[in-house]
């Protein structure tokens, strides 16, 4: 492997200095070609921050869209060459990881020194503002987690746009609202009584909490329709879960009380349908509360589920907590998705924690 390899892997993602990291990725595809014999190969390539199955996932995928196409008229643009002429630089676009989980750097970087490693690939050419994760820092981290693999990677030499933006946008103004009204509504509700001292020392401790928190809590600005649907489902979802869980109290309580203790352990990794901190955040917890399934672990390959019973895995493969789940976060076309059966998404899970079959059936 080079350092002037001409083939290059570029993450792709809106910034200030995209525009230019292309063309620095074509100049080195192009000296590395004309130095040494090796098709030069430029793949631009989009990390996908959604699920496939997510029913807002469509606007985000026609917008990854939408700039892989302008990076290949950026990239025409760029060779200048005669269309009669086969092209100095074959150019590939790919969209990445829409059927993983991606939270950390770890995982962005993962999927793509997979895809580097599937397409033949050995250097990548990194955006010097390129975020993985939206508007979280997590630029170096990704660098990081990039080079401890066997890929040269390398930031690209473009200089940062130095613009003057407003302290204040809307986009703050409203997370800083949101964060201000559930933190003052939360201190007021744990504090019981609507006090003068309750009152005062509740804004204070909201007003830190917005100062401290508002961009750590939202990613993007909370959308005020979008939020009042989801407190509404989650109304309906809220009685739907105490139910389950009472169901499967009763369940539990004849287990432990039958003579012959009839339970039937096992880890299944349950990929499910669901994308985002607090959607996955509540289904593994809601799962948690059902008593019979005990989520172990969440990672970019799903949730790594313990089941007690074959009754409580023909729960989880039946879908239904997920699809609740997925109508308070979704709404009603989001809930009506095939069953984990059906999309063969829960895998039983070997000693060493890793898949060693998937289920075609609810329970095995």
């Amino acid at each position: 492997m080079s350092a002037g390899s001409s083939r290059i892997l570029v993450p792709v993602g809106e910034s200030s200095t995209f525009r230019n990291t292309v063309a620095y990725a074509l100049r080195e595809a192009r000296s590395g070609a004309t130095e040494g014999d090796e098709q030069a190969t430029v793949h631009f390539v989009y990390p996908a921050r959604w699920r496939t199955v997510d029913g807002d996932s469509l606007d985000d995928t026609e917008a990854a869209a939408d700039l892989l196409e302008r990076v290949a008229v950026w990239a025409e643009e760029d060779l200048d060459y005669d269309e009669e002429d086969e092209p100095p630089v074959e150019i590939e676009t790919a969209i990445v990881g829409a059927d993983r989980y991606l939270f950390s750097p770890g995982d962005f970087a993962a999927i793509l020194v997979e895809y580097a490693h599937r397409t033949g690939l050995d250097r990548v050419v990194v955006d010097p503002e390129f975020q993985p994760g939206g508007s979280a820092p997590m630029l170096r981290p990704f660098e990081v987690e990039l080079s401890r693999s066997d890929l040269s990677v390398e930031e690209a030499p473009v200089e940062r746009q130095t613009t003057r933006t407003r302290l204040v946008s809307r986009a703050t103004v409203s997370k800083g609202l949101a964060t201000f009204g559930a933190t003052y509504a939360f201190y007021l509700v744990i504090g019981g009584h609507l006090t003068t001292f309750n009152l005062v020392t509740g804004g204070l401790t909201a007003l830190l909490a917005t100062i401290a928190f508002s961009n750590v809590m939202f990613v993007t600005s909370p959308s005020p329709r979008r939020t009042t649907l989801r407190i509404l489902r989650l109304g309906l979802f809220v009685p739907y879960l105490v139910w389950e869980i009472t169901k499967a109290n009763i369940a539990i309580a004849y287990i432990i009380l039958h003579p012959d203790l009839p339970i039937d352990p096992e880890m299944r990794r349950f990929r499910a349908a669901v994308w985002g901190g607090l959607p996955v955040t509540t289904l593994a917890n809601s799962i948690t509360l059902t008593p019979g399934t005990l989520t172990v672990d969440v990672g970019r390959d799903g949730l790594d589920i313990h089941t007690l019973t074959g009754d409580a895995r023909d729960d989880l493969a039946a879908g239904s907590l997920e699809r609740a789940v997925r109508f308070v976060y979704y709404g009603r076309s989001g809930a009506r998705i095939p069953t984990p059966t059906e999309r063969e998404s829960i895998s039983l899970l070997g000693p060493d924690g890793e898949p060693i079959a998937e289920s075609t059936e609810g329970a095995e």
